[in-house]
């Protein structure tokens, strides 16, 4: 599993990081970013409401 996300989308609304706290953070501006170490968010079983939960649909999990 990938997870991308789209910097040139995202405007730094934090739903991500509010919903699966496990994968995602924000950085220093407010921006959507993946915890080190989780950029396949194995095992988190909110991701993909997290991907869901994202305003401007910045955020895509492709199954590899």
């Amino acid at each position: 599993m990938r997870i991308t996300i789209d910097t040139d989308v995202c405007i730094g609304a934090g739903q991500c990081a509010l919903t699966a706290p496990g994968v995602f953070t924000q950085d220093d501006d407010g921006f959507s970013e993946l915890l080190p170490g989780r950029e396949d968010g194995a095992g988190d079983p909110m991701l993909r409401e997290a991907v869901r939960a994202c305003p401007v649909q910045a955020i895509t999990v492709a199954d590899d």
